[in-house]
């Protein structure tokens, strides 16, 4: 399977700061609502990483005001999670979810080679960050079409599963692309039919208000967006970097990579 690198090349804080919501929200009717619907349709979750998952889902719950639940662990891979839900999947929409991604102290040995990059990156984060996100579909064997008709190199479509606490299993196949633009572009991801999607039953209160992609080349970078029909917010910034804007009922969270 191709290391999914494309979560670890840009790392860094991970920042509680409203005041910097005052730049996408505006005041209607007494209520701070987004300024237009900033979140890709197809989004499926964002990946938090961390050094230590307790200590992930602390930073979250401080700041947002809902407490992640543990989701399992990864074998094999050296890692545990832990969701929360960003939106419940509806007949009409499918939802979203925050995935927390920490070592897994427990397993002594990591056997994929792309498993060893994310731990070795996790062990270096001082602080919670953006580390990847996933592009949901339906028909990943379509994906996999249309990317050899674009000519992009990827990997895939690979199985997955995980083993949840309640002893139910989550099933799933994943592409991965080559290139990934620094982290920017997503991994893309298809459940199970008989799968459960984590927005669902994950931990409520938390809504997605913003992602965005930022770099210092957005008008080509939105060229390629498009050709992979992602339609995902890009924005000009020093450095790639992936940006997303949290609502909680305790207060907002700004995150990036």
């Amino acid at each position: 399977m191709l290391a999914r690198r494309s979560f670890l090349c840009c790392s860094g804080a991970a920042l509680a700061a409203p005041h910097l919501f005052a730049q996408n929200l505006r005041r209607q009717n007494n209520e701070e609502v987004p300024l237009v619907d900033q979140v890709p349709p197809m989004l499926d979750h964002i990946l938090v990483g961390c050094n230590d998952l307790q200590k992930g889902i602390d930073f979250i719950e401080q700041h947002t005001g809902v407490r992640a639940a543990f989701g399992g662990v990864h074998p094999g891979r050296g890692t545990q999670n832990a969701l929360l839900s960003l939106g419940a999947s509806t007949p009409a929409q499918m939802g979203h979810y925050l995935e927390i991604i920490a070592l897994d102290p427990k397993q002594e040995r990591v056997e994929q080679d792309y498993a060893k990059v994310m731990v070795e990156h996790l062990k270096k984060l001082t602080s919670p960050a953006l580390v990847g996100w996933a592009a949901h579909t339906n028909n990943i064997e379509a994906v996999a079409t249309k990317l050899k008709s674009e000519n992009i190199p990827f990997g895939g479509p690979y199985p997955g599963s995980r083993r949840r606490p309640d002893g139910n299993t989550l099933q799933w196949k994943t592409i991965n692309l080559q290139d990934d633009a620094n982290g920017l572009l997503p991994f893309f991801i298809e459940w199970g039919q008989a799968t459960t999607h984590p927005s669902t039953d994950a931990p409520q209160g938390c809504q997605l208000l913003r992602f965005e992609l930022a770099t210092p080349n957005s008008a080509a970078f939105s060229k390629l967006t498009e050709k992979l029909a992602l339609k995902a917010p890009v924005t000009q910034g020093e450095k790639p970097q992936l940006r997303a804007t949290l609502r909680g009922p305790k207060s907002q969270l700004f995150l990036t990579s």
